[in-house]
C-alpha cells in the first residue's frame, strides 16, 4: 500500500498564534507556562489537521518556538559559554541565542542568522568552540513531543536535523578555530542516545534531514556520512528515512554509498524531477523511496496527473510497499490554509493550495495510484482547475511582452563609469566623510497599523489616511534631523511590506489576507502571488508622492527606497509556468520607470534593495549558477540605468554570504552597497578587502533584529574593524544592518544617537581625508 507523508508543518497557526504568544512573552504579558501551553495547543491542532486530511505519516519535532536549528543547538548542549554562563532559564537562554538579551545586568548579542538554503526562512547558525563537547538535554524535545502526540492518539515520525548537516551548517565561534565537521565523533554518541530514547518511546521510524547533500560538498564532509550512518543505522535503533530537499543528490551518490543500509531516502522531485531515475537505480533491494511530488515551497495547486505519473514510475521499479507520496520539503514555507482567504479573486482561488490543502493532496495522490476510482471526483476537479489556469487571460499581457522584446543592450548600463559618477554625486550631494543614513524603514507603531487597517476597511477616507501618513513622515524627518543623520528617509509608514506594497501597485499580482509565512523567529511575511505578466498599474508612480513630500520638508538629501526586481520575485510566490528570468525582467522594467520618476521629482539618492539576490543563487556551482547571476544582475542594472550620473544608486543586502559570487555583487555597479555585517564576524569585510572593492560601502554597525542597544564604544570598535580590514575612510558609510520597522522608538533613537556620535568621532579623526 502506498502511504502519504508530510515532512513538516507550519508552526505559526491559522492566526499567527505563535507569533502573538512569543511576542507577548518577550513583552512580559504572559508567563513561561502560558507560552509553553500555547505551543502544545498548536502542535495538537496541527497534528489533527494532518490526520483529518488522511495523511498516513505525520511529523513531530517540526515545531519550534524560534528555529529548528536553534532547537538542536540547545538539544545537544552546543550553547556558547556566554549564554550558558548567564544562568538564564532554558527558555530565555534559547531566545537569547536567537534575538539577544539585554536585561537584568546580562548583555549578550544573538547568534548569526542566515538564509536556510535558497529559501526566505532564516536559521540560527550553530557556533562551536575549540574543545567542544556535546550532551543530550534532559527530557529531550523530540522525545517529549513524540510522547505528546502519542498521548493524543497520533503516532508520529520524529524529525531531526542530521549530524553532518548540523555540523556543516555551523561555524567556529568568534576567536575559535575548530573545524565543525571534525566534531562528528563527539556528536554521534549523543544522536545514538537520542535515537535510543525515541525507540523506547515507540518511534519506529525517524526522519533525519541531511539537506546539505544538495550542495557541492568538500570531501571531508562527504567522508563524514559513512561513520555517521554506520552508527545511526545500527540494529536496535529506529528506521531512518534520510531526507533531502531543494535540489538533486545524484552528484553526491558516493557519499550516500555508506548509507545503503538505511531504511529509506526522500528526494525533492518538484525541484529536480530528473533525479528520479538515477535515485531508483541507486536504492538498495529493500529501501523505501519517499517521493516529494507536492511542492513544499510554493502555493500552486499540484497537477495530480503529473504527480501520479511520477509516483507510478517509482512503483513500477520498487512496488507499492516501497513508495511514499510526500511533500517535496517541509510545508514551513507555505501559508497555513487557503480556507482563510475570503478576498482572493474568484477566478484564481482554485489555482492555489496552502499547507492544509497540500496535506490533502498527498493523501489523494497516494490513493489515486492504486485506486483512482475512489478519488475520481477529486482528480476531475483538479484537472479542471489546472486547465483553467493554463488558459486564463490573466496570465498574458501582450503590451508587457512587446516592451520586453524592445529592450536593448544599452539599457543595462549607467551613462558613465563610477569615477565620473561619484565626482558628480560629491558635487551635487555635498555629503561629509563617513556619511550616516538608515536602510529605509522606521518603527511601525501600533498607531500606524491601526490607521492602515482602518483605511483598508474603509473606516477612514483616503484624504484622512494621507494626512496621517504625512504627519508620520513629518515626525520621522524631525527625529532624523535632531539625530543629525546625513541622508534622510521618509520612514515608510505607508508600506505594509517591502514587496507587497509594490505588488499592490502592479498588474500581474494578487494578494492574500491571512497567508502568513515564518521568515525568522516571530517575524512573518505575507508574500504576494505573481499570477501573470507584470507592469506598473496604469503606468502610475508607486512611491513618488511620499518621497517628494518628504524631500520638500528637509534641506538634507532624501533617499527614495525601492525593492529590487530579484527580491520582488523571490519574496513573492512566483509563477511556475514561466521562467523566473522573464518575471525578473518585467519587474525591472516597472522599477526602471519608478527610478526615472523619482529622479524627476527631485530624489537624487535612490536605494534599490536586493537582499534576496543570494537567496536565489542555485545551490551548486556551474552553468546554472552563472546563468542565474547573469540575468539577475542584468535585471538590477536595467532597473537603475535610466538616470543621470549625479543621482546616486544604493543597494542593500542582508544575511548575504556572497563570498562565492562577489563578482556578481561588483557587477551590479551600485554606487553604494549597504550590507548586514554586525553578526558575520567581519568575514564579509575581508571579501571587500581582498577584492579591492572600488565603490562605496556601508557595512551595518549594529543588529536591528535584536532589541539591545549597542554602546557608542561598541560601534566605534566596529568602524575601526572596518578600517582595519582595508576599507578606506572616503568610501565608508555608517548605517544599521537593516531597516528599523520591527524596532521600538526608544531603542531606535538610543542606537542611532550612538551611531551618529561614532561616525562624528571618525569624521574628526580623518578630517584630512574630507
Amino acid at each position: 500500500m502506498v502511504k502519504s507523508s508530510v515532512l513538516g508543518f507550519p508552526r505559526m497557526g491559522v492566526n499567527r498564534d505563535l507569533k502573538k504568544a512569543t511576542e507577548a512573552y518577550w513583552g512580559g504579558k504572559i508567563s513561561r507556562d502560558d507560552l509553553i501551553a500555547e505551543g502544545k495547543r498548536l502542535r495538537l491542532a496541527h497534528w489533527k489537521i494532518q490526520k483529518d486530511a488522511g495523511v498516513d505519516v505525520i511529523p513531530s519535532n517540526d515545531f519550534a518556538f524560534y528555529d529548528q536549528v536553534l532547537d538542536h543547538i540547545q538539544l545537544f548542549n552546543a550553547v556558547p559559554t556566554r549564554y550558558s554562563d548567564a544562568k538564564l532559564d532554558p527558555l530565555d537562554e534559547y531566545f537569547a541565542m536567537g534575538r539577544g538579551h539585554q536585561k537584568g545586568g546580562i548583555d549578550v548579542s544573538s547568534l548569526e542568522m542566515v538564509k536556510w538554503f535558497d529559501s526566505n526562512y532564516h536559521y540560527v547558525k550553530p557556533t562551536f568552540q575549540d574543545g567542544q563537547t556535546f550532551k543530550l538535554s534532559a527530557n529531550p524535545k523530540p522525545v517529549a513531543q513524540f510522547n505528546e502526540a502519542k498521548e493524543a492518539g497520533i503516532i508520529t515520525r520524529p524529525v531531526l536535523l542530521g549530524p553532518v548537516s548540523f555540523l556543516h551548517l555551523g561555524k567556529p565561534d568568534r576567536d575559535q578555530s575548530v573545524d565543525p565537521i571534525t566534531l562528528l565523533d563527539q556528536l554521534l554518541p549523543v544522536y545514538v542516545e537520542l535515537l535510543q530514547q525515541l525507540k523506547a518511546a515507540g518511534a519506529e521510524t525517524v526522519q533525519i534531514d541531511e539537506p546539505v547533500l544538495v550542495f557541492d560538498l568538500p570531501q571531508k564532509t562527504k567522508d563524514a556520512f559513512k561513520p555517521a550512518y554506520e552508527k545511526l543505522g545500527a540494529a536496535g535503533l529506529p528506521n531512518l528515512l534520510l531526507t533531502t530537499y531543494f535540489g538533486d543528490i545524484v552528484h553526491n551518490f558516493d557519499a550516500l554509498a555508506a548509507t545503503s543500509h538505511l531504511w529509506g531516502l526522500h528526494v525533492d522531485l518538484v525541484r529536480n524531477p530528473e533525479q528520479l531515475g538515477p535515485v531508483l537505480d541507486k536504492l538498495g533491494p529493500s529501501q523505501v523511496l519517499s517521493a516529494g511530488v507536492v511542492d513544499g515551497r510554493n502555493i500552486w495547486k499540484t497537477d495530480f496527473s503529473k504527480a501520479i505519473k511520477v509516483v507510478k514510475e517509482a512503483i513500477a521499479k520498487l512496488g507499492e510497499d516501497r513508495v511514499i507520496v510526500a511533500t517535496s520539503s517541509s510545508l514551513l514555507h507555505t501559508p497555513h490554509t487557503l480556507a482563510s482567504e475570503k478576498k482572493l479573486p474568484e477566478e484564481v482561488y482554485p489555482w492555489f493550495s496552502f499547507a492544509s490543502e497540500k496535506a490533502v493532496e498527498v493523501a489523494i495522490i497516494a490513493k489515486a495510484v492504486t485506486d483512482a476510482a475512489a478519488v475520481q471526483a477529486q482528480l476531475d476537479a483538479n484537472a479542471k482547475d489546472i486547465h483553467a489556469r493554463a488558459t486564463s487571460a490573466l496570465t498574458n499581457d501582450p503590451n508587457v511582452k512587446k516592451r520586453q522584446s524592445e529592450v536593448t543592450p544599452e539599457m543595462y548600463n549607467r551613462k558613465s563609469p563610477f569615477p565620473q559618477r561619484i565626482a558628480a554625486q560629491r558635487s551635487h550631494l555635498k555629503l561629509p566623510l563617513f556619511p550616516t543614513t538608515t536602510i529605509g524603514s522606521f518603527p511601525q507603531t501600533k498607531e500606524i497599523r491601526v490607521q492602515r487597517n482602518k483605511f483598508t476597511k474603509g473606516e477612514i477616507t483616503a484624504e484622512e489616511y494621507e494626512k496621517f501618513i504625512e504627519k508620520e513622515i513629518d515626525e520621522v524627518i524631525q527625529v532624523q534631523q535632531e539625530l543629525d543623520l546625513d541622508v534622510l528617509v521618509h520612514g515608510e509608514p505607508e508600506r505594509n511590506d517591502m514587496v507587497q506594497y509594490f505588488g499592490e501597485r502592479m498588474d500581474g499580482y494578487v494578494f492574500t489576507t491571512h497567508a502568513w509565512v515564518q521568515s525568522y523567529g516571530s517575524r512573518c511575511v505575507r508574500p504576494p502571488i505573481i499570477v501573470g505578466d507584470i507592469s506598473r498599474r496604469n503606468n502610475e508612480p508607486m512611491t513618488v508622492k511620499e518621497s517628494k513630500y518628504a524631500a520638500a520638508h528637509s534641506k538634507k538629501p532624501m533617499k527614495g527606497m525601492l525593492t529590487g526586481p530579484i527580491t520582488c520575485l523571490r519574496w513573492s510566490f512566483p509563477r511556475d509556468d514561466v521562467h523566473q528570468s522573464v518575471q525578473a525582467q518585467q519587474l525591472a522594467l516597472a522599477l526602471r520607470d519608478e527610478v526615472v520618476d523619482l529622479e524627476a521629482a527631485g530624489i537624487y539618492v535612490i536605494q534599490v534593495d536586493e537582499p534576496a539576490l543570494r537567496e536565489g543563487l542555485p545551490l551548486r556551482s556551474g552553468k546554472e549558477r552563472e546563468a542565474y547571476l547573469d540575468w539577475a544582475v542584468e535585471s538590477f542594472k536595467l532597473s537603475v540605468s535610466g538616470i543621470a550620473d549625479s543621482t546616486q544608486i544604493h543597494s542593500h543586502f542582508c544575511y548575504s554570504e556572497f563570498q562565492d559570487f562577489f563578482h556578481a555583487i561588483a557587477a551590479l555597479d551600485a554606487d553604494v552597497l549597504s550590507i548586514e555585517n554586525s553578526k558575520s564576524d567581519a568575514k564579509l569585510l575581508r571579501v571587500f578587502e581582498r577584492e579591492e572593492y572600488p565603490r562605496h560601502i556601508g557595512p551595518g554597525v549594529y543588529d536591528i533584529h535584536s532589541p539591545r542597544v549597542p554602546s557608542e564604544e561598541e560601534i566605534k570598535e566596529r568602524i575601526e574593524e572596518m578600517l582595519n580590514n582595508g576599507l578606506r575612510p572616503e568610501q565608508l558609510w555608517i548605517n544599521p544592518d537593516c531597516g528599523l520597522k520591527t524596532r521600538q522608538w526608544p531603542e531606535t533613537k538610543a542606537a542611532l544617537i550612538n551611531m551618529v556620535n561614532a561616525a562624528k568621532y571618525f569624521r574628526a579623526k580623518y578630517a584630512d581625508k574630507a
